[in-house]
């Protein structure tokens, strides 16, 4: 982990070790992702601040933590190639003004997907019983961790895992969160979970600023002119990321801690990952 204090906790030369890296990074990096609008709320920067200093703790005494957390998400893809995830935001106290047009009856798929250092589970797509293509909410939510994201966890030989999801309304339900705190106990980060995940905190989720960019680079490639077609292609592309590529990404999740300490709880001022 680098220097701690005699409690444990990251030095204040670690956490600086840690900026610069990321900042040597950034000479490195695609862009994945522009920018469109993200409110910042007055306590944000506290919250974010707690959830830092709670996770570099955790690492401090397991020192790879970080790698036993799972963390997931949900995106829409638009069949016109439009992908709707906070993949591009302007943050900003007031807002923006910012305009995103999108079609009028759009085409789309819901995604959710689950990745760690040691692999990923999923793409699932929501459809109702008649197989149609839906968007998520709360029972279809618990029906999916239920019907498969629990199955397909058993099916990895995997354990303590922490579970990590955001604060949308759909996951935090009282019955979603039971569900949850069944399988993983104290191991859930999540809003109204034992950990609290902080909002607007998607420059610390992998699937944000990794994955979903990653996959629309890809999956629009061959012009995909039905639903069917681009789910083929998210298939395809998420089963062929390499496990290297994957620890490549939660290891860049440890530099964002430190980069938001340092930070004092400001957001990121671009999502950007080293390929």
């Amino acid at each position: 982990m680098g220097c701690l204090t005699t409690d444990g906790a990251p030095t204040k030369t670690s956490i600086t070790k840690g900026v610069a890296r990321l900042k040597e990074t950034r000479k490195h990096c695609q862009v994945i992702y522009s920018q469109f609008g993200l409110a910042i709320h007055q306590n944000d920067h506290q919250a974010r601040r707690r959830f830092v200093e709670w996770a570099q703790n955790e690492i401090a005494v397991v020192p790879d933590f970080h790698k036993r957390i799972l963390f997931s998400d949900e995106a829409h893809f638009w069949l016109n190639g439009y992908v709707n995830k906070q993949n591009c935001r302007i943050w900003s106290e007031a807002n923006p003004q910012v305009y995103v047009e999108t079609p009028l009856h759009p085409e789309k798929l819901t995604v959710w997907c689950a990745l760690w250092a040691g692999g990923n589970i999923g793409p699932y797509f929501f459809k109702n019983d008649e197989g149609h293509n839906v968007t998520v909410n709360g029972d279809r939510y618990r029906a999916m961790i239920a019907n498969f994201f629990i199955p397909e966890l058993n099916n990895h030989d995997v354990q303590e895992l922490w579970f990590q999801q955001d604060g949308a309304t759909c996951h935090t339900a009282r019955a979603t969160i039971n569900l949850l705190k069944d399988m993983f106990g104290d191991r859930l980060i999540s809003r109204f979970g034992p950990v609290n995940w902080p909002p607007r905190s998607c420059d610390l989720t992998p699937l944000d600023y990794f994955l979903w960019g990653y996959v629309k680079s890809l999956v629009y490639a061959d012009k995909p002119q039905t639903l069917d077609h681009l789910e083929d292609n998210i298939r395809r592309v998420i089963a062929d990321i390499r496990p290297q590529m994957l620890e490549k990404v939660i290891e860049n999740w440890t530099s964002r801690l430190d980069y938001i300490r340092a930070s004092l709880g400001s957001p990121m001022p671009e999502i950007i990952f080293k390929m």
